[in-house]
């Protein structure tokens, strides 16, 4: 999101999930400059506070991805069917939404069929509730980290988020957001090989550089741990 002068240009931003990730997303997002709309389950009176602390718009969640250039899913995994339908009608062309969600069956969740016996990836399953291309981000982030760990690019100690997609340019626009933020983006793969970044991966809430994310994805199991198994 950089104009030829490098800076970085305003967007509209829709994040939908105000709990922890989806908080200081809206914090660290607004702080920078785009326009951010935020909704949650319980209705925008409850979002208040964290309106006139950031400045983002508190709104119905049928309206939090109107204009958006990106939208932000972070809600738990089973919240996930209850998201009303056309929630992307009325986003901007070419908007890119990205899924923070993880499947926890036992702590959580339930036993979601469509992950447990069809194979697919937690976030496959999401794209199909949403009736969207997604791309996995934020998923394995620890939400302080968001507020603390940004750094520049070049700094030794900055930490590299994996992000998995299909689309390409979709991709890339959240690779850049991540990079706005603060982070290093490094690329997963297509959301078939997303289970390489689910809970339970090396890589999940790893606080490395891109390296040791590179090294990580490329350890992981296809194999659901069972502690993450409904």
């Amino acid at each position: 999101m950089h104009d030829p002068k490098g800076q970085a240009s305003r967007m509209k931003i829709g994040i939908i999930g105000a709990g922890n990730i989806g908080g200081n997303l809206t914090r660290r997002l607004t702080a920078l400059g785009h326009e951010v709309s935020v909704a949650n389950s319980r209705g925008p009176h409850t979002l208040t506070a964290l309106a006139e602390e950031t400045g983002a718009t508190p709104v119905p969640v049928e309206e939090a991805a109107r204009g958006a250039e990106i939208a932000v899913v972070a809600v738990p995994l089973k919240a996930v069917r209850d998201l009303p339908a056309g929630l992307f009608a009325e986003a901007a062309d070419g908007l890119a939404v990205i899924d923070t969600g993880n499947y926890y069956p036992r702590q959580r969740d339930g036993r979601i069929a469509g992950i447990e016996d069809e194979g697919r990836t937690e976030s496959r399953w999401t794209e199909q509730q949403l009736g969207h291309p997604v791309v996995k981000a934020f998923n394995g982030t620890y939400a302080q980290d968001i507020l603390d760990r940004a750094r520049p690019a070049g700094d030794p100690d900055r930490m590299a988020l994996p992000v998995a997609g299909d689309d390409a340019a979709a991709k890339a626009k959240v690779r850049a957001l991540i990079e706005e933020l603060g982070f290093e983006a490094v690329d997963a793969g297509g959301i078939d090989d997303s289970w390489r970044q689910q809970p339970g991966a090396p890589v999940y809430g790893l606080r490395g550089g891109a390296e040791a994310v590179r090294k990580a994805l490329a350890e992981a199991s296809a194999e659901r741990p069972a502690e993450y198994r409904g």
